[in-house]
């Protein structure tokens, strides 16, 4: 009867634990912007980082995406467009003071998203989403990789892609 009982037990926690929530959040910073007037704040994609714009959009091509947030930047509204088109879904603006709010865990819950941010707020947002403080700022070249963070339950797993 012990036998019986720790099997429906096992067989009741599996049940439990399949049915916990998974999101998963792959975040990346904007493609290579103009650097030709060091001054300007706000530049948009250079030719390369319009190419690389569109690569993302391919990359997501197989990944079933619910949202696509952009800081409101031009480059990283350029870069989030091609792949939120692809998805047919609005890039939706998210304040980087405000990272991984309550407001933005509960949008996002449950969900599959791309982040798209800058050299210092995308490793501190996976930071927020891990809270813990794992990765640095990214190098100021580096415009392809892509974080993925996935949450199910407690548990928080994270990698580093690189994408040529």
């Amino acid at each position: 009867m012990k036998k019986l009982h720790f099997l429906l037990f096992f067989i009741l926690l599996s049940a439990c634990n399949s049915s916990e929530i998974s999101t998963t959040y792959y975040l990346i910073r904007h493609a290579e912007k103009d650097r030709t007037v060091q001054t300007n704040s706000n530049p948009n994609l250079n030719s390369q980082g319009l190419l690389r714009a569109d690569m993302w959009a391919k990359y997501f091509d197989s990944i079933a995406l619910d949202a696509v947030y952009a800081s409101n930047y031009k480059r990283t509204l350029q870069t989030a467009t091609p792949t939120a088109v692809n998805k047919g879904v609005a890039v939706q603006v998210y304040d980087t003071n405000s990272m991984y709010d309550a407001l933005f865990q509960k949008a996002t819950l449950g969900k599959t998203v791309l982040i798209v941010g800058h050299s210092n707020t995308t490793p501190a947002f996976v930071n927020l989403i891990l809270a813990q403080e794992k990765y640095q700022s990214m190098n100021d070249n580096d415009n392809s990789s892509v974080y993925i963070v996935t949450i199910k339950g407690a548990k928080k797993i994270s990698q580093i892609l690189r994408v040529p």
